[in-house]
């Protein structure tokens, strides 16, 4: 399988950046080892990045990812050992695993994502079912999929301090469902292994403070490679306390919308960037791309109508937004077929495993691509994302892929400590109600 090839011809200081990284590899990949020693990762986790060949940063980081049926199968046994990894120093004897997936029955892309997870957690040597949360279903029920395979989902029961399904008692649960309604009480004060984290779900995680994590782990990386971090780490605020709907706080947002377009304009000028600054305004809290806005200017948040504040208000599970993260906009200049694309790496463990362009047909370089009408292109690569080829160009495919994976697993990193500094503060959730 090919490579989709890149449509630009990057030169500018990206290619910089990746050829510091080639030249560091040694050094990246201690510190790397170093810091898995002090930060647990996450069990898994897919990273939304932007390469605008003059920055490659994450946007976004899941922690639940949804997209195991677009990476490519050919990377299926790098999946496998990876989560034979992460069972040695969760549950090395575990045997039978509880997949707790979304509440989406209808919808048949998100279940071939449950299916493919599936598939690699037995390829690892694991007894799955799947649990579901949803209170449609009281009876093993079947689900079948486009290509002929069939899902079964189960109820949950407790017993004790125990969760499963009937007649199944699993060492290891594994949450596929991002909690965005809230934590049920069925699953706090388990005695299994729970992951990820029940503070990792959307009900209490918020973006600001990956970010926070993420500024800390980007300074500390860029001093190690001896370059400005803004090369990976986009500027980014908070506002609380919004009402869409009411309008309250509006002008607060555009205040903030204003800062972070001087501070990228500053940027732009001192390095003789010739682009347009803009800001991404989303939802502190929640996925699937709800609650976005792409601005260019304060004036575009002030006086929305009706269809931006209902889109602006609500997000999945129909809960409201008050607290939103403005981010510092990094266009992407990458495209499959002429379509604008942009690089969505996953991994398993702290391994990088694989990954897809998220690619959109109406949408520009300057907007929101996980959006309705995306689609998803494996990303084929010829060698897994850390082995670059140091002899080869800093653009070649493999490197440009091994830059991809480094920041990445920055972005990972992030969230490692991002959940051990939220822990203590939401221990009362694992608590039995």
């Amino acid at each position: 399988m090919h490579v989709p090839r890149l449509a630009t011809a990057l030169t500018g200081p990206l290619l910089d950046l990746e050829r510091k990284m080639l030249q560091s590899q040694c050094e990246i990949e201690a510190w790397f080892r170093s810091q898995w020693l002090e930060h647990a990762p996450p069990v898994y986790g897919s990273v939304d990045l932007r390469n605008s060949g003059y920055k490659l940063a994450p946007v976004d980081m899941n922690l639940f990812p949804g997209g195991f049926n677009n990476l490519n199968p050919d990377f299926t046994p790098l999946c496998v050992q990876a989560v034979q990894s992460a069972l040695e120093k969760i549950c090395p004897d575990a045997r039978k695993l509880l997949l707790i997936p979304e509440n989406h029955t209808r919808n048949q892309y998100y279940l071939q994502n449950v299916a493919a997870l599936a598939r690699i957690l037995k390829l690892a040597g694991l007894n799955v079912r799947l649990g579901s949360l949803n209170p449609e279903i009281t009876e093993p029920t079947s689900f079948a999929l486009p290509n002929g395979a069939q899902l079964t989902l189960e109820p949950i029961v407790r017993n004790g301090r125990r969760v499963g399904v009937a007649g199944f008692d699993p060492c290891v649960v594994l949450l596929n469902n991002d909690l965005s309604a809230g934590i049920p009480a069925i699953l706090r004060g388990i005695d299994q292994a729970l992951l990820p984290p029940l503070h990792a779900g959307w009900c209490v995680r918020r973006k600001t403070h990956h970010f926070r994590e993420y500024d800390g782990v980007a300074a500390e990386f860029a001093d190690l490679l001896g370059i400005d971090p803004w090369y990976i780490n986009p500027y980014f605020g908070q506002v609380s306390g919004l009402d869409f709907q009411t309008r309250e706080g509006e002008e607060r947002l555009a205040a903030e919308v204003e800062r972070i377009l001087g501070l990228t304009a500053a940027k732009y000028r001192d390095l003789g960037i010739d682009a347009e600054p803009y800001a991404i305004v989303k939802a502190d809290a929640g996925t699937y791309g709800m609650g976005v806005m792409s601005v260019k200017s304060a004036e575009e948040v002030i006086g929305l109508n009706r269809k931006q504040r209902n889109k602006m208000a609500v997000v999945k599970e129909g809960l409201e937004v008050s607290d939103v993260i403005v981010q510092e906009g990094v266009p992407t200049f990458e495209t499959i077929e002429d379509s604008v694309a942009e690089p969505v790496v996953y991994m398993i463990d702290r391994f990088v495993v694989g990954g897809f362009y998220r690619v959109h047909t109406e949408r520009g370089a300057d907007e929101n691509l996980n959006a309705p009408g995306a689609f998803f292109q494996p990303l084929a690569f010829d060698t897994p994302l850390t082995t670059p080829d140091c002899d080869g160009s800093p653009d070649c495919a493999p490197n440009r892929f091994y830059a991809y994976g480094v920041v990445a697993r920055l972005a990972l990193l992030a969230a490692s400590r991002e959940l051990e500094t939220t822990e203590s503060a939401h221990a009362e959730l694992s608590l039995a109600v």
